[in-house]
């Protein structure tokens, strides 16, 4: 039976896999349906992310039991909760943990989940302001937290953001540059270099700048660090070209998981590399960081910046999945969840 104040039926994105083919379909699901957790949200707003899109198609380093909804981030409003932290009306948001992975993600109308994963929305952000963000803008925040912990300032010189094109690339971009720092854009999509300038690039360099092996232990130090969505041959060029004392985060892997290099630039130059994780972000940690980023750290008119969001509803997810799959997407997918 279901509970007061929680609709019977709601509209979800179901991945359902047949051998190796993923089937999509948006369908109409009961509330009875999902997982028996504490708290029961309307979703109102969600975004594409990459790892939604492997859940999407049947991954299942991502995603093990099918079928699915996706969607590893949410923003929306409490139904009903058995948590006493929240009550019915809150608004509310979840990025990270299980959402999307194994647990039914914010691709449908209601969550439930626990309460331990969700963060009160906060003063002044909308539902659509927290997933012009999302995961994406959570990573580029921890990720700006963790240079400035380790020291780097905008005096130590420039810092490099690769893949900047993208969704934690763009928004790194953006919060580096509000930040301070003179934000050099590492991207091989030249139509994305207006919107990047935009949102506060002052430098351009082609990815096969950095994408390129070399043999030498390090390389010219040109860089304070930066932050890298990459991986492989690309974070290995930038870390040798990171002077002394800087840092680079890193949180992507899309060019390799292997790092070929010694540990000159580390020992000779002092430079730190800093894992960036938002799915298992610590709870007080991440309340206070998002009060953050709807204050000090926010950037006004970030969701009406030209270019960068582009907002679809359940039924126009296929292709934007099939976009972001092919590196064909620039800047935020922010996905139209309530009708």
């Amino acid at each position: 039976m279901t509970a007061p104040g929680v609709p019977a039926r709601f509209r979800a994105l179901r991945v359902d896999v047949e051998g190796e083919r993923a089937r999509r379909a948006v369908v109409e699901l009961t509330a009875e349906e999902l997982p028996r957790n504490d708290v029961t949200v309307r979703v109102a707003y969600s975004s594409l992310n990459y790892k939604d899109a492997l859940s999407a198609s049947g991954n299942r380093g991502v995603t093990r039991h099918y079928p699915h909804t996706p969607g590893i981030d949410a923003a929306g409003t409490v139904l009903r909760s058995d948590d006493d932290r929240f009550v019915a009306g809150d608004r509310v948001l979840c990025t990270g943990f299980d959402l999307g992975m194994d647990t039914p993600g914010g691709f449908g109308e209601l969550i439930r989940v626990p309460g331990d994963w969700l963060v009160p929305l906060p003063d002044g952000m909308s539902e659509r302001d927290a997933m012009v963000l999302g995961t994406a803008g959570l990573t580029a925040a921890i990720g700006l937290e963790l240079l400035q912990r380790s020291g780097v300032s905008p005096a130590l010189g420039p810092l490099v953001v690769t893949g900047a094109s993208g969704g934690v690339g763009s928004l790194a971009v953006a919060l580096l540059a509000h930040a301070g720092h003179r934000v050099v854009a590492s991207t091989g999509t030249a139509s994305s270099r207006p919107l990047l300038a935009r949102l506060g690039a002052s430098e351009f360099l082609d990815r096969e700048a950095l994408a390129e092996p070399s043999a030498r232990p390090m390389l010219k130090s040109l860089y304070a660090g930066g932050i890298d969505t990459v991986g492989g041959t690309t974070l290995v060029s930038l870390i040798k070209s990171t002077a002394v004392g800087g840092a680079v985060g890193s949180c992507g892997m899309v060019g390799g998981a292997e790092l070929q290099l010694s540990v000159f630039p580390f020992i000779l130059r002092g430079v730190a590399l800093l894992g960036i994780d938002s799915q298992h972000y610590a709870m007080p940690r991440r309340q206070a960081m998002w009060r953050r980023l709807a204050a000090e750290w926010r950037v006004d008119g970030l969701a009406e910046v030209p270019g960068l969001v582009r907002e679809v509803g359940l039924e126009e997810l296929e292709p934007a999945i099939e976009d972001i799959l092919v590196g064909g997407t620039v800047g935020r997918v922010v996905v139209r969840v309530a009708e």
